[in-house]
């Protein structure tokens, strides 16, 4: 069953339709996997990772709680401060 149809860029692009976007529940950074099968080729989506499994995949360890909570404290404050010197009088 059809549920869409793209045209390729002179560039190799595809635009994903609507229908397909929908179904496979794509978004902006999604990836899509493309399958040999036989004499046809499938597109499917990538397998999904959660942020703790991608944080462990590039480091290997997730940091430990109250580094976590430090370094937004941290970050908090450091924003306050900024703040405060963009603020006239401050």
């Amino acid at each position: 069953m059809q549920i869409g149809q793209s045209k390729i860029t002179s560039q190799g692009q595809v635009s994903v339709p609507a229908a397909v976007r929908n179904f496979l529940r794509l978004t902006p950074g999604s990836t899509l996997v493309w399958l040999q099968e036989g004499n046809r080729v499938v597109v499917e989506r990538s397998t999904r990772h959660s942020t703790a499994e991608v944080h462990h995949a590039l480091f290997c360890a997730a940091p430990a709680v109250d580094q976590v909570a430090k370094a937004l404290d941290e970050l908090k404050q450091g924003i306050r401060q900024r703040m405060q010197r963009r603020q006239p009088g401050g």
